[in-house]
Parts: C-alpha cells; structure tokens; sequence
C-alpha cells in the first residue's frame, strides 16, 4: 500500500494558518489524497523540523513567519522569484534536492489580474512599503510590464536600495519617502504593516486616480482603514484574503502540477471570517 504523500505548514506561532484547510479543500477538489498538516518549528529549529519532515515522507512544505529567510538559506536549488525575494515560502522535497520558491507576489497579482480583473499593464503603480512583503511583490508586479512602479517607504535608502536592485528587470522603477510622493496613480499597493494597528499608511489624498484600484495585503472581516480611506477616494478597494489563497494554489500546483480552482475556498473562508467577526461582536468582544 502506497503511503499518502504528506504536506505541512511550518512556522512559528502557527496555530492560527488557515493553510492546512485550504489545501485539504484543493486536494478534495482535484481528487488527490494528501495530508497537510500545521508544524510549529522551535525558533531556534527550522532546519531540525524540516529534516525531521522530510525523513518522515514530507514531499513539500509552507513556510511561514519567522522562517523564510532561513527557508532561503536551506533551498539547494531556488526559483528566480524566490531569488529575488530574497526568501522562501514554498519548499519542494526531491531526494536531497530542496527547491525553494516564493509564491506570495504571484498570489498577490493573480488576485488582482484575474479575481479583481484589474489590468496592471501599462498602469502607475505605487507600492507602499519597502519590506518583505513589498520584496516578494516586486518581481511579479514588474513582469507584469506597468509604465512604472515607485516604491514608497519611511526610510527613502531601503526604497532605493531595492529600486536599484530590481531596476536590472527592466522596469521603470523609481523610489521615494511616503511624503515625497508625487503625482496620481491607477493602482495603490499596501504592503506596510499598518493596517495590521488599524492605521493609515502615510500616503497623501491625491496620489490614487479616481476610479483607480487600491489593494492592501492585509485581511480581515471588515475592511482596513487604508480600504476605507482608499473607498473615500473613488477607488475600488480589494484586500488581501484574495492574495492567501492564490499564494497556496501556486504551491499546490508546484507539488501536484495541477491548479486547482480558488473561488469556492475564498467564498468559503470569507464567509467564515464574517461568521468569526459576528460571533466576537455577539460575545461583547
């Protein structure tokens, strides 16, 4: 009898991934058999938890926060994205071979080509934050071919530091400090960590297009305040759940090569964040 391949999602905390119910509904969805399951790594043992994965039949893992510089470090051969992010949120297992990608950004801009139909093409795109999360979103966004891209940081030098890093791909990419910002754009991309405080990013009222396209990676059961600000403004306003489950189908598609369909697991876990966000409000919470 053939052992059922197994998958995992690996960080620290972990108890709150939505992961393990997202692919266990792709793999029911496809017809595949697989377990996946959540595994906290000791923060001083992400390698030990892999290797131990792995010696226990792990084919592929997630990995989450604070691991994925040290995914980076552990991938023998890396995916050019991964490369460019800088870090690993995918990880394939082949024998001793570890593959390592980073599939955040083209979950990002999957949600908002496809699920959002919002063209990036051609389009003035802002990108606030000049973080992780804004590193990972860089290399998709410009493969996207936009007429051009500014990042938009607190600290102008780690903005032009990666403006001058991704600049080799051939984009217009230009980079500022958040009161520096200057002229309007189509699309405004929140990748600061503000919304996360229930704060707005230091972005002016002028800089997004009316009629033009906010998306903050972010999500919750009700909208952010950069969303309601950006709502304000005539945009369309998107966040990033969107993002989570386009992430997780590209993961699933480098471990299975098949891509499962994401609508009916983004219905469904938008539907439970607003039943979660009821049943805290009912309990006074």
């Amino acid at each position: 009898m053939n052992a059922i391949d197994r998958y995992a999602v690996i960080g620290n905390p972990i108890a709150h991934s939505k992961s393990p119910r997202i692919h266990s509904r792709f793999a029911a969805s496809v017809g595949h058999q697989l377990t996946y399951e959540a595994l906290l790594a000791p923060l001083d043992g992400f390698a030990a938890t892999v290797a131990e994965f792995v010696r226990g039949g792990g084919r592929g893992a997630n990995v989450t926060l604070p691991f994925k510089l040290e995914a980076h470090a552990l991938a023998t051969e890396l995916s050019e994205r991964a490369r460019a992010a800088g870090a690993v949120n995918t990880l394939c297992f082949e024998g001793e071979r570890i593959f390592g990608d980073n599939t955040d950004g083209i979950g990002m801009v999957t949600d908002i080509v496809r699920n959002a139909g919002v063209a990036l093409q051609g389009r003035r795109i802002l990108l606030l934050g000049a973080g992780g999360a804004a590193r990972g979103a860089l290399l998709p966004l410009i493969e996207e071919q936009p007429a051009q891209l500014v990042i938009a940081n607190r600290t102008p030098a780690r903005a032009e530091q990666l403006a001058q890093q991704f600049s080799a791909y051939g984009a217009d990419l230009r980079a500022c400090s958040f009161d520096a910002i200057a002229g309007r754009f189509d699309v405004v991309i929140n990748a600061t960590s503000a919304s996360l405080a229930r704060e707005l990013p230091p972005i002016p009222p002028g800089a997004l297009d009316e009629g033009g396209f906010a998306y903050d990676m972010m999500y919750g059961a009700q909208a952010t305040v950069f969303m309601e600000f950006s709502a304000a403004q005539g945009a369309a306003v998107r966040d990033g759940l969107g993002m989570l489950v386009e992430q997780a189908a590209e993961s699933f598609f480098l471990w299975r090569g098949v891509r499962p369909d994401t609508a009916a697991v983004f219905a469904e876990l938008r539907t439970e964040l607003r039943a979660e966000a009821h049943a805290k409000s009912l309990a006074g919470l």
